[in-house]
């Protein structure tokens, strides 16, 4: 699996030959290093992270860059308790939370569709007296997707108008679902996998439906026998439950801060609108209701409006929030 974030290449310590110092002139170098490291530090006060191992490496050139789907965890360091933290990134808008001593961090979601090339993170860290701005270049890089083709039934793809009518008013539904806010994270420590099975259609792939190009596929199906639990990726909040035409019956979680999943084609839903609901926590059941060709779960999630690889999440470590 991909990691989620990369961080750009650094030239290895050993690419130059080090010159020798006479001692007065060590110390005087040492005094240079040391101010030319406050002046980097000054500069680029942002950090992101990756997973490499149990460990994190981080990024220290004010430079980063992930795939189309991927998640970044970007820290910020601050001095005192600030009002508040946010930033902005193409159009979303990430509200960072308090992270470990003296950091503050944010899920930025690099989208599906986002146009590969380099884009600046820009970052406000609000104090009662001042405040703080800060930027980081990121580098949206090109994810390669393959191409899907699927033979359904006429009815499921050509919608007359009763149907069409029907799907505008779910769609809206959904919407809504997604416009409400929790300024603050619901979830806890690392996020699992809903459902074990064969992936059956990638998030991302080109779906050409009975010949038909269609929208890319925005989330994982992960086939699975009819019945098979569905587990909350996370703690959160159900925002919607549904028995859609295209979607099935499905659920809706809310983990906060802009971050959603979605559980689709279910045989059966065990939660309502509005309960709270805990990491691993029956959902519903896999299915195959709404447009399917079989039993499966149909995995999304979006962040800030982003529609993000859910697997990407699971490389994503949380656990050090105070």
């Amino acid at each position: 699996m991909n990691c989620w974030l990369r961080c750009l290449p650094l030239p290895s310590r050993c690419d130059m030959p080090l010159p020798v110092f006479s001692s007065h002139a060590n110390v005087v170098t040492r005094l240079w290093l040391v101010a030319l490291m406050l002046v980097l530090a000054s500069v680029f006060p942002v950090s992101l992270f990756f997973m490499a191992g149990p460990r994190y490496s981080v990024a220290a050139d004010g430079q980063v860059s992930g795939k189309q789907g991927d998640v970044l965890l970007v820290t910020v360091p601050v001095r005192d308790r600030p009002d508040r933290v946010e930033g902005r990134f193409l159009e979303q808008t990430l509200t960072f939370f308090p992270f470990k001593d003296h950091t503050y961090a944010g899920l930025l979601g690099l989208d599906m569709q986002d146009s590969p090339g380099r884009y600046e993170l820009t970052i406000e860290v609000v104090y009662p007296q001042r405040t703080e701005r800060r930027s980081l270049s990121v580098l949206v890089m090109k994810e390669k997707y393959p191409v899907q083709r699927l033979t359904l039934p006429s009815r499921m793809v050509d919608l007359d108008r009763k149907t069409l009518v029907r799907v505008e008013t779910e769609s809206k539904a959904v919407h809504k679902a997604f416009a409400g806010f929790v300024p603050h994270p619901l979830w806890k420590s690392r996020f699992l996998e809903p459902v074990q099975g064969e992936i059956s259609g990638r998030f991302g792939s080109r779906r050409v439906i009975n010949g038909q190009p269609r929208k890319p596929h925005s989330g994982e199906d992960i086939a699975a026998p009819e019945g098979t639990p569905v587990l909350a990726m996370n703690d959160g909040m159900v925002r919607l439950t549904a028995d859609h035409f295209f979607s099935g019956k499905g659920v809706i979680v809310d983990h906060g801060l802009g971050l959603f999943s979605m559980y689709f084609h279910l045989s059966g839903v065990d939660v309502e609108h509005g309960q709270v609901v805990k990491k691993g926590q029956v959902l519903g059941k896999v299915g195959s209701t709404g447009r399917a060709t079989g039993p499966h779960l149909h995995w999304g999630v979006r962040l800030n409006g982003a529609r993000i690889d859910p697997y990407s999440l699971l490389d994503l470590t949380v656990d050090d929030r105070s």
